[in-house]
């Protein structure tokens, strides 16, 4: 066994409509109904402003090298976010515009780095969602050794093999296969009630009952 330096090419998937359950709910909708507990470090941040969501296909590398990151980019499929522990590095750069031109080519459906990036301004114009720490122009080394499709630490949460990602310009958020329908549902629900809610403000109808309640409640003393 080559502990540190091994692939394992099966990953349980979600089902394709059990990922798409989340399509245009908002990350804060979504992370609300996990009593915000599962959202990643907001300093990995959109590169591209492109919103993200797929099943997570993992990488644990050496800071600074990515010559696991390339083995993953061949063996995901399409659709598949890479989401790569990098350890929060940031002197040198794990990808650039031609690894993300080939994950395009190759039909995977965006990046999320534990670290940084470089050539940031022809990635900012590309159509897959990006998301890192930062920028940095230092390129990588390519050495290994480093993991793929184990369990990560990425911006303070754990990211297992076939979780599913979700995010968009506030930040992203992990969840488990087994919690996605539940958790879609709800999600769903309290988007569409705050869209009745913003609704309703912009035609002139706020509810202040809810603070007088909780104010009354609390023996707020006004003087």
């Amino acid at each position: 066994m080559s502990i540190g330096f091994r692939a394992y090419s099966k990953i349980k998937r979600p089902e394709k409509a059990l990922i798409e359950s989340f399509r245009d709910i908002p990350v804060a909708n979504i992370a609300d109904n996990m009593n915000r507990l599962y959202c990643m470090d907001t300093a990995i941040k959109p590169m591209n402003g492109l919103a993200l969501l797929g099943c997570a296909f993992t990488v644990k590398t050496v800071p600074g090298d990515n010559l696991m990151i390339h083995k993953a980019m061949h063996m995901a499929s399409p659709g598949d976010i890479l989401v790569v522990d990098g350890g929060g590095y940031m002197q040198r750069a794990l990808i650039g515009e031609i690894m993300v031109n080939q994950s395009i080519a190759l039909g995977l459906g965006g990046w999320i780095l534990d670290g940084v990036i470089r050539d940031g301004e022809d990635i900012s114009q590309l159509q897959i969602p990006v998301y890192a720490r930062g920028l940095n122009p230092a390129g990588p080394y390519k050495n290994g050794p480093g993991e793929i499709n184990v369990p990560v630490c990425i911006g303070g949460q754990v990211v297992c093999p076939g979780d599913i990602i979700a995010g968009d310009a506030d930040g992203l958020v992990v969840i488990r296969p087994s919690d996605a329908q539940e958790l879609a549902t709800l999600a769903k629900a309290q988007h569409e009630r705050e869209e009745k809610t913003i609704n309703d403000i912009r035609n002139g109808i706020i509810d202040t009952a809810w603070i007088e309640k909780s104010t009354s409640q609390k023996n707020l003393e006004i003087i």
